[in-house]
């Protein structure tokens, strides 16, 4: 299957979030490719190229991950462990994007290896500086190791 490589991965099951997400992005022109999935178990299967990812190349690692916590199925917090445990997809960005602005889950994000967590703003200007930000640190400024 031949498929542009994914720099960003986009976790997320509110559509409306997923809409500001990406317009915040291509507004700012961050016109990276963006692969959107809906809940954790799709995010574990598009990561670790299985399921209905099966045929994606497992090597091609998104560059940052942008994962909500209160997810259907899997929840982002075993998203996150699953993602820090297994050596080849430790070293991806994972930025919690989410509305959760419980400190257990600020915790134990952090326990988990997050490596940012950042609350959603509700008003769309917060968002779209926040989502412009974002998208400027990890994808033009941070450099990550070579996987």
């Amino acid at each position: 299957m031949a498929e542009k490589s994914v720099e960003i991965l986009l976790v997320e099951d509110n559509p409306n979030d997923v809409e500001l997400t990406l317009l915040a992005l291509k507004d700012n022109n961050l016109t990276n490719p963006i692969h959107v999935v809906r809940d954790g178990a799709e995010a574990l299967e598009f990561i670790f190229a299985t399921g209905a990812y099966a045929d994606r190349q497992n090597a091609e690692k998104p560059r940052v991950i942008l994962l909500d916590l209160k997810l259907p199925k899997v929840d982002g917090l075993e998203v996150l462990r699953q993602i820090k445990a297994n050596p080849h997809t430790r070293a991806i960005p994972v930025v919690a994007l989410t509305s959760s602005r419980e400190e257990c889950d600020i915790v134990e994000s952090y326990n988990l290896g997050v490596n940012s967590y950042i609350t959603k703003p509700v008003d769309f200007d917060q968002f779209t500086h926040a989502v412009r930000t974002l998208g400027l640190y990890w994808l033009l400024l941070n450099q990550p190791p070579v996987m």
